[in-house]
């Protein structure tokens, strides 16, 4: 698992989700777009866009510091087309081996966020896993995301 943070509170995300790992970079600004949509940028020829997780779930943007990362995932759509999404996040500094029979199921549903999964708890105290299929709605994947994403698919 990759760890992360949001404010205060631990996260993770599953590694074999994950692309790679970059420091922030300049991002370009979209017009009209969510507050947490952060931009797009060039990621090896493709244009990427950038979800800022403390926006998405805290309503207030990322501090940047020298920990704040740019995770890059593997997204696949509801219609399975992939690409990588970026997941700007603080203290992107470790990671974590837990078996899957460690993860505790919260057995709370959040509808406004589907993307929390299941617990891991250490002994630092809990840790919860981001669902990466479940960041965006289908609404939010059609009208959010520029045309030429879209067709940048891996």
């Amino acid at each position: 698992m990759l760890l992360f943070n949001v404010g205060n509170e631990r996260y993770a995300i599953a590694s074999q989700e994950v692309v790679e790992v970059v420091p922030l970079v300049l991002l370009k600004s979209l017009p009209h777009k969510p507050e947490y949509i952060a931009g797009v940028f060039n990621y090896r020829g493709r244009i990427t866009p950038v979800i800022d997780l403390c926006q998405l779930m805290r309503g207030e943007a990322c501090s940047h510091n020298l920990s704040t990362r740019i995770i890059l995932v593997n997204y696949c759509e509801s219609n399975n087309i992939k690409y990588i999404l970026g997941l700007m996040a603080q203290q992107v500094v470790e990671t974590l081996h837990k078996s899957e029979s460690e993860f505790v199921d919260s057995n709370i549903q959040i509808d406004a966020a589907p993307y929390l999964g299941k617990i891991i708890l250490d002994d630092k105290g809990m840790i919860q896993c981001i669902r990466i299929e479940y960041l965006l709605s289908e609404a939010e994947q059609i009208n959010l995301l520029p045309e030429s994403i879209l067709n940048t698919a891996v």
